[in-house]
């Protein structure tokens, strides 16, 4: 053995693997190392290329339509150059030239050669501009599906992913039909992703049973029609948002209640969209509970805050017995009722609350966060409310974009404020200047 060359007696599998590890145009140039890789980088299980990075040598920036069909080219001789089975592959489009229909048939060729291959774990494409027409093929060992800015279309023969774990979709656009099929013959999964879809026409009612699922990020469009989770005992994590604008507001809300009552049991729930302002129009379940909710995130729209936005406030602290974790994500999209809404909140919130289980005996972490500027009145009132009823509270942190502009004044009405726990402590955080102020 030369001393300076250890690597090329190293067992076959472990120099794959460390090829696996590097950029594909520096696999292949390992070819001219000695005669024992020449086609050693012909054994790679994945691959992984991307348009903009320019890994196959075409320039990224080029304006000529021609050059991401040669570029789709080359990566599909490429891909026939690799003697395997295809583990994980991931195709990223990003930048100009757009991804024309043109170029749709190319990629179908490279999905006819992945099933071909066989052993398809791992699956994503991305598509920045424009939208790849793609007929998703049955890969009967695909585990994990990522799609991002396409058009999928189901065969007619298409049969599911028994074997798929991660669904991800992301600005995808798909027919009600074809999502329905895709979900209901995907049983498996443990992670399942749907965001800003474009779907048909019709309504969709969607209605999730998957033994298996952890994790779920749903964003409500304005097709569906009825979204809840049937059985999934094994959630624990939920993301809701919404990416309709039109939508009537009721019925949104009754949806909302509908889905967000449906994953009772996670233990993670982040709610991206103003859930108390919808919650306050529809009638609230009586004795609710999440009995296994340890983390809660939400929004709320200090501009629009009266009674019965605070009483859906306070049905949701209370449904939430077991809470440990608080973040509140405050927004005030009316600053001209700010007076206003202040002397509403300070008469619903500066009091003394019974009947809350977790502030009484498990809430100990509370973030209040802000864009932009400091909301002293209002925002310093949702801390007063956590400071005076949640009695083992240990951090309250508060995050704001350009708190430094008045974070004298927050400090002063902070000293006011009337703590019942002992080992509370206050943080004010500024994302932008990086500077922490402990208050207590």
């Amino acid at each position: 053995m030369e001393e300076g060359d250890r690597i090329s007696f190293l067992p076959l599998e472990i120099k794959v693997s460390i090829l696996s590890r590097v950029e594909v145009r520096d696999a292949v140039r390992t070819s001219a190392l000695a005669q024992s890789w020449r086609h050693l980088w012909t054994l790679l299980p994945c691959l992984r290329v991307a348009y903009i990075r320019d890994k196959l040598g075409v320039p990224g920036h080029d304006y000529d339509m021609t050059a991401s069909a040669t570029w789709m080219g080359r990566v599909h001789r490429l891909l026939s150059s690799l003697r395997g089975p295809i583990f994980h592959f991931e195709l990223t489009h990003s930048g100009l030239p757009y991804f024309v229909d043109d170029q749709s048939p190319l990629f179908q060729s490279l999905l006819h050669l992945l099933l071909l291959k066989g052993g398809l774990e791992t699956f994503h494409l991305s598509v920045e501009w424009g939208r790849a027409v793609i007929f998703l093929p049955s890969f009967s060992s695909l585990k994990r599906l990522q799609l991002y800015g396409c058009h999928v279309i189901l065969p007619a023969a298409f049969r599911g992913f028994s074997r798929l774990t991660t669904l991800d979709l992301f600005s995808v656009k798909i027919s009600n039909d074809d999502l329905d099929l895709l979900i209901r013959t995907s049983n498996n999964l443990t992670t399942f992703v749907k965001l800003d879809c474009v779907t048909s026409e019709d309504s969709l009612s969607v209605n999730l049973n998957f033994p298996l699922l952890r994790h779920l990020n749903f964003s409500i469009s304005e097709s569906v029609e009825e979204v809840s989770v049937i059985s999934s005992p094994c959630l624990e994590q939920a993301n809701i948002s919404l990416s309709c604008t039109n939508c009537n507001p009721e019925k949104l809300a009754r949806m909302i209640l509908r889905l967000v009552t449906s994953v009772a049991t996670v233990s993670s729930l982040d709610l991206d969209v103003d859930v108390l302002e919808y919650f306050s129009i529809v009638a609230l379940p009586f004795n609710f509970t999440f009995p296994r909710l340890r983390c809660l995130r939400f929004s709320l729209n200090t501009g629009t805050m009266d009674k019965n936005i605070y009483e859906a406030f306070i049905w949701l602290i209370r449904s939430m017995p077991y809470l440990e974790e608080l973040e509140i994500e405050l927004r005030n999209d009316d600053s001209n009722q700010t007076n206003s809404v202040a002397i509403l909140m300070r008469d619903f919130l500066v009091n003394k609350h019974d009947g809350f289980a977790c502030l009484h005996q498990t809430l100990r972490s509370v973030t209040i966060r802000k864009g932009g500027k400091l909301d002293v009145v209002s925002s310093i009132i949702m801390v007063h409310f956590f400071l005076l009823n949640a009695n083992v509270l240990e951090l309250l942190k508060i995050e704001y974009s350009m708190i430094y502009e008045n974070a004298l004044s927050v400090i002063e009405e902070l000293q006011k404020a009337e703590v019942t726990s002992s080992n509370a402590k206050v943080v004010m955080f500024d994302y932008i200047y990086r500077f922490t102020i402990n208050i207590k």
